[in-house]
């Protein structure tokens, strides 16, 4: 039997998708898995943000297409790539144990953020990351970064950026822990939906590679991971949307915090909730409608030229 693995051709993506490919391995020493490498729009199109190309399905696309036409049997995501609404066909089969979530922040010489002199160029094309680093420090510049973290690390000793912030999982994954500054507090920063975390994504009616994977699957991922999903989904936003999320399990509860911000970090709501893991969608969702009361909703409207 060979199953084959979709993934972006990244470094990061593969050493990912590797990571599966051990797994399954060990599980299953008798079947071959083939790695299969798909280009995606969003990783040809690195000189724009990704906000004004079509948002972060730009790194699913054509791997969900490989997937529907049977050219590969699962596609391993970063799961905050994945957009919260899914072809029809096809389903996250499978969501691993999650990694740290925290964003962390890379600087020359190591440099804390509260100890960057004002004016430091910061470097991330995140919306979300800019709006809570300019609500938290308006004197910092923001300046557009996008590429491959190998790319992003090279342009902090290339040009005049003092720093770059980028996920810790990735760091992590690729065995670059070593250049972490700092780690920076949930407090100050929340992740990205489903920051850490790696999908799977298989087609629904391939029973057979759902059960074969389904070993893979942390209960305790999965329902912090659709809490976050669905807070993400009730707002209706996109890429262009400063949102983050995290929900963490204690027990059988689950408390999630979440955040709308103003692209320009002047106007942040935040608020969080609790209750049973059994209820982790209709929490996370609740979230949502409590932060549209709150103002959330005016800035969405802003953002998207509603009125």
């Amino acid at each position: 039997m060979i199953i084959r693995v979709g993934t972006r051709a990244s470094q990061l993506a593969l050493a990912q998708a590797q990571w599966v490919v051990d797994r399954i391995a060990e599980r299953y020493p008798d079947i071959t898995v083939d790695v299969v490498k798909v280009r995606t729009r969003g990783d040809r199109i690195v000189d724009r943000p990704l906000s004004r190309i079509g948002g972060k399905g730009l790194f699913v696309k054509e791997i969900q297409e490989a997937l529907q036409r049977e050219r590969i049997d699962v596609a391993v995501h970063s799961l905050k790539d994945v957009p919260v609404e899914l072809p029809e066909d096809l389903c996250i089969g499978v969501i691993p144990q999650r990694e740290d979530p925290h964003d962390v922040m890379i600087s020359r010489d190591n440099v804390a953020l509260k100890d960057l002199p004002a004016g430091s160029s910061i470097g991330t094309s995140s919306l979300r990351r800019a709006a809570q680093l300019l609500h938290c420090r308006s004197d910092l510049n923001i300046r557009p970064m996008r590429g491959n973290l190998d790319t992003r690390m090279t342009k902090l000793h290339t040009t005049d950026i003092q720093a770059i912030i980028v996920a810790a999982a990735g760091l992590k994954r690729m065995g670059l822990r070593g250049k972490i500054a700092e780690y920076i507090p949930f407090d100050l920063m929340l992740p990205a939906i489903g920051q850490g975390a790696l999908g799977l994504e298989l087609r629904k009616e391939d029973a057979q590679a759902i059960d074969l994977l389904s070993f893979l699957d942390h209960f305790p991922t999965r329902v912090a991971v659709e809490a976050e999903r669905a807070f993400l989904l009730e707002l209706k936003g996109g890429c262009e949307l400063p949102a983050a999320a995290l929900a963490e399990l204690s027990g059988q509860s689950i408390h999630v915090d979440g955040l709308v911000a103003s692209p320009d970090g002047i106007r942040l709501i935040r608020d969080t909730t609790e209750g049973s893991v059994n209820k982790a969608r209709e929490l996370g969702a609740t979230l949502a409608r409590t932060l549209l009361d709150a103002g959330a909703k005016q800035i969405i409207n802003e953002i998207y030229g509603n009125t």
